[in-house]
């Protein structure tokens, strides 16, 4: 915990950053993005398998796919760790006041200016060929397959409570009309690298948005609702979503931890229109569906 608490620290400096930033984009939460890692022992078994290169280009890539994901979403004015060199321009922090040097470390963690932080770490990076044998006409097919997982941490950087922690799952086989698609050195080629982790940064990030802005009925006029999520939030026309009623926080007896609000079904709701900021939904089951109600996404 210290580690990555430390490693994340750099982002108080974009405290002056913000300052620069259209008004609309400063009334969004801000959400700082740490720099994409291996742990390192899976950075150990990589290299051993000579498969270092590979998983160092995917790194790099889901540090760009994370920042457009996140951004997309509309819900933050992101900031990244790995833009701090060209904003930060030598700047010292524990000289410019922004961290106390020697502090505690609950106290250190609540980084100036920035809401949220997502720590984004890959537990896990294989890089295999699967061969396949067809002895009737005496001929073998490989296939390269690879398939990575990140757990990604969600922190309220002004307490320093971990809201979330979750791993994701992801390799070409996810990839549709990708799977096949290598170079013919056999690197990975550049369009399956994009798809790999643009699907990955999705996943991330509509977990992000789904614990910091749950999916909430904003108006209701008729048989039409208004939903706080639009383009880029993970909002498609046809998909069906059901809504529920907030009710009281609910507290474990045994740790006293709170186990979130209960909710109570009151419909169903099918999208019809996705807008940058908003989506419009038809109501097609109401048995009381009201402003500030929560939807959750029916598989």
């Amino acid at each position: 915990m210290k580690s990555i608490l430390q490693h994340s620290l750099s982002l108080a400096a974009l405290t002056g950053f913000a300052a620069f930033v259209p008004l609309a984009a400063q009334q969004r939460d801000t959400l700082g993005i740490s720099e994409v890692n291996a742990n390192p022992a899976v950075v150990e078994n990589v290299r051993a398998a000579g498969k270092l290169n590979e998983m160092n280009r995917v790194l790099q890539a889901m540090d760009g796919q994370l920042i457009d994901r996140m951004n997309n979403t509309r819900k933050f004015q992101v900031v990244s760790r790995s833009d701090l060199p060209a904003i930060l321009r030598e700047q010292d922090l524990v000289e410019s006041g922004l961290i106390e040097a020697g502090g505690d470390a609950a106290e250190s963690f609540r980084v100036s200016g920035v809401r949220y932080l997502l720590v984004p770490v890959v537990d896990d990076f294989q890089d295999v060929v699967e061969t396949a044998e067809f002895e009737a006409i005496g001929q073998r097919a490989q296939r390269r397959i690879v398939r990575f997982s990140m757990v990604a941490r969600i922190y309220d950087s002004t307490t320093g409570r971990l809201l979330e922690s979750a791993n994701f799952q992801i390799s070409n086989r996810d990839v549709a009309g990708q799977a096949g698609n290598i170079g013919r050195d056999g690197d990975l080629s550049d369009a399956l690298l994009v798809a790999i982790t643009r699907r990955m940064a999705d996943k991330v990030a509509l977990r992000v948005v789904d614990v910091t802005h749950p999916a909430t009925v904003v108006a209701k006029t008729g048989r039409q609702v208004t939903i706080n999520r639009g383009d880029g939030a993970g909002m498609e026309p046809g998909q069906v979503w059901e809504v529920f009623a907030v009710g009281e926080e609910l507290v474990d007896p045994g740790t006293g931890m709170s186990l979130g609000r209960e909710e109570v079904p009151v419909g169903d709701v099918r999208i019809n229109r996705v807008n940058p900021l908003t989506s419009t939904a038809e109501i097609l089951e109401d048995y009381g569906i009201e402003r500030l109600h929560v939807l959750r996404r029916r598989e």
